[in-house]
């Protein structure tokens, strides 16, 4: 579902309202956008589905899909008010200006009415596929906790590539130029690492429909199963050995304390 959203949003950065035929582009967005919203929903079906404790973790993992759902329906219905402005303008109608005030409007003022729509979608699935993901690792964690164990136990992952798959599972990271383009300035994912993850198998690209993006990189079946198969994996800690002696100051002062 997060990849559902990535693409969304790489297909909503290209299209353009000044085109010849912005009602078609609109309208081609809102079936995605219901394609989303009926994917969370089938979610919230498999989970139903599932004999398990409804602990407040898990609650809040229903409530997360179904805001994902809201927000993805939501956009849908919002493409298809401005494709109603498009249709009613360049039919000579009257549009609907806002507390029940109707108007007839020039096609310049239709576009721009569009165009806050086409807005305002982009900000409802801004972060879809970065809250899908964080769903994801929530519902795990806690199926952990409750000693549900992932039968499949993957290759360990360098925290490197571990980093690296959660960004692409974001939606975060690009291909320029043959270099990665990463969303967030605080990541750090080489072309290296990429080619790495895809000689495993883990991720693959494709081209990007954003106009200023070569290719996004997604997760295959493979990535999507041994992130999720790492989330919330307890790693080794370092023996104590390893550890530096505490100082006299500091053990003296522990206990004196106790």
């Amino acid at each position: 579902m997060a990849a559902g959203f990535t693409r969304f949003n790489d297909a909503h950065q290209r299209h353009a309202l000044n085109g010849p035929t912005p009602a078609t582009l609109l309208t081609a967005q809102s079936e995605s956008a219901q394609h989303l919203a009926r994917s969370a929903l089938a979610i919230v079906g498999a989970l139903n589905a599932q004999p398990m404790y409804h602990s407040p973790a898990i609650h809040a993992v229903y409530a997360r899909v179904r805001q994902l759902a809201h927000l993805a329906s939501d956009a849908a219905d919002r493409l298809l008010d401005a494709v109603d402005i498009l249709d009613l303008t360049r039919a000579g109608l009257p549009v609907e200006l806002g507390d029940g005030f109707l108007a007839v409007v020039t096609e310049q003022e239709a576009r721009r009415g569009a165009g806050r729509c086409f807005s305002l979608v982009a900000s409802l699935t801004a972060l879809g596929a970065s809250d899908a993901l964080a769903t994801a690792e929530l519902f795990v964690a806690e199926r952990r906790l409750r000693g549900f164990v992932p039968e499949y136990r993957p290759p360990v992952l360098s925290h490197t590539q571990d980093s690296a798959l959660r960004a692409v599972a974001r939606g975060d990271v690009a291909i320029t130029g043959g270099k990665p383009y990463l969303r967030r300035e605080d990541l750090r994912v080489s072309i290296s690492t990429i080619r790495a993850l895809e000689s495993r198998g883990l991720v693959m690209r494709e081209d990007c429909p954003d106009w200023f993006r070569d290719e996004r990189v997604h997760l295959t079946a493979a990535g999507r199963r041994d992130l999720a198969a790492c989330f919330a994996r307890h790693r080794s800690t370092p023996p104590a050995a390893a550890r530096p002696p505490a100082r006299p100051a500091a053990t003296a002062a522990r206990a004196a304390a106790r």
